[in-house]
């Protein structure tokens, strides 16, 4: 009996991972692309863009238009080392197509 009790729990232990895995896709897929507010006129070829106080890039999710008042830009999906972010986009629309675990980017082409 006590070979059928240990066999019901790895299987549980097998079902309980999976939904784990599932769900860990499931969200990646559905969240926002990290985002960082950068000053668009600082970018190093070395270090990338240099990240500023998201109150530069003012309320929401805006791509933070050059015809208003703030002075940054949401940089999205950028590498952040010691105050700079590379390797990212400015597209929202890019980082969200590029995809998580798990995901299938429908993708625009881009160019």
């Amino acid at each position: 009996m006590a070979a059928k009790e240990r066999r019901r729990l790895r299987s549980s232990t097998v079902v309980l991972g999976g939904m784990g895995v599932l769900a860990t896709a499931l969200t990646s897929c559905g969240s926002e692309p990290d985002k960082r507010c950068v000053d668009p006129n600082s970018y190093d070829v070395s270090r990338g863009y240099k990240v500023v106080d998201s109150k530069a890039c003012g309320k929401g999710g805006g791509s933070g238009s050059s015809g208003g008042s703030s002075s940054g830009r949401w940089y999205y999906d950028g590498n952040k080392s010691g105050g700079f972010s590379d390797r990212g986009t400015f597209s929202k629309s890019q980082a969200v197509d590029r995809g998580g675990f798990g995901c299938s980017g429908s993708g625009s082409g881009g160019g």
